[in-house]
């Protein structure tokens, strides 16, 4: 009982206020009484004592119930509380940054028509199904490029597809860890406490596990999904040359493994993305802490059958006023 004790505090302790008026109720019935005085200058006092019979007592009794019913509204609607129970956090889902490459090498055709078209519906597919959270879209060679910030309209990220072609990069080539860095920024410049990352290409350098080790540090994960076989296929480079392009997943792998996600290989099924766990969005383990949280609870309704009672003795006693305080206190 003693902790109960020690743990009492209100919810709105601001309404105790409102126990400021209490003697302003006084200050009202001593003027009321004040003024019943008159009697006593017009009536003899050998009569006056018949006709203000049980007056005072009469009176005194319904400032003790004004008073009294008056206090035990106000203390309930500041909410006592002596105990807390658990409450579900409102959980943000963590966004997903999507990093496309678009070098030469997605032109090749080992994935059949090639590369880029099966990635274009496999991100098509990514943004009709996923469910819920903001999705950004960057695309990368020799540097990168934000097509979409992090928004939930899918269906708006989806329009760029279609648009997405290795010709309307400025420069060619295949730097991976600028497209994480970026990746990172966007979802720093979001607020977010937590993020995903999704990385499509066929190969990766040391740089691009540095920078998939520097975003998990910072919070994010980094996953991969390899496009191309291992048996490749050629391709036309930016210089106009004809040069083999295979999938490397072994410096994919790595990538994603500094980056503490997963790695997949595209796949024509949705398999590829389940693998990946990219159609869920995560809540970040700074917003779950297991889904519960604390809050005290308001145990101000144990106060209300009292209140009532007193409510009942008013109306028995015809104290209108005491009754009105009353009623208009309740929470």
């Amino acid at each position: 009982m003693s902790a109960s004790w020690n743990a009492l505090h209100f919810v709105r302790p601001d309404a105790l206020w409102a126990l400021l008026v209490l003697p302003l109720l006084v200050a009202i019935w001593w003027l009321r009484r004040h003024r019943a005085n008159v009697w006593r200058q017009t009536v003899d006092a050998h009569l006056l004592r018949h006709l203000l019979v049980g007056r005072d007592r009469r009176a005194w009794g319904g400032l003790i119930l004004l008073l009294l019913g008056t206090a035990i509204a106000i203390v309930a609607l500041a909410g006592p509380s002596w105990r807390q129970i658990a409450q579900p956090l409102w959980q943000t889902p963590s966004p997903l940054v999507v990093a496309l490459d678009l070098s030469s090498r997605v032109t090749a055709t080992d994935l059949p028509p090639s590369r880029l078209l099966q990635a274009r519906a496999k991100l098509a597919t990514l943004l009709r199904e996923r469910q819920g959270g903001e999705v950004a879209l960057l695309v990368y060679a020799d540097d990168a490029y934000t097509v979409a910030p992090l928004t939930d309209d899918m269906a708006n990220v989806a329009l760029y597809l279609d648009a997405l072609a290795p010709e309307v990069m400025p420069r060619d080539g295949q730097r991976a860890d600028r497209a994480l860095e970026t990746a990172v920024k966007l979802l720093q410049q979001s607020g977010a406490r937590g993020g995903d990352i999704l990385l499509l290409t066929d190969r990766a350098d040391a740089d691009a596990e540095q920078a998939a080790a520097s975003a998990r540090a910072q919070g994010f994960v980094v996953s991969v999904l390899g496009l191309g076989t291992p048996q490749g296929a050629a391709y036309r480079n930016g210089e106009g040359q004809i040069v083999p392009a295979r999938l490397e997943e072994g410096t994919l792998r790595g990538v994603a493994s500094r980056g503490g996600g997963r790695y997949a290989r595209i796949a024509s099924d949705d398999k590829d993305l389940a693998a990946l766990d990219v159609l869920t969005p995560r809540v970040s383990a700074d917003d779950s802490r297991e889904g519960q949280g604390r809050t005290w609870r308001d145990e101000g309704f144990w106060l209300l059958p009292p209140l009532m009672l007193l409510a009942l003795f008013a109306f028995r006693r015809r104290g209108a006023l005491a009754v009105l305080v009353m009623m208009a206190a309740l929470p």
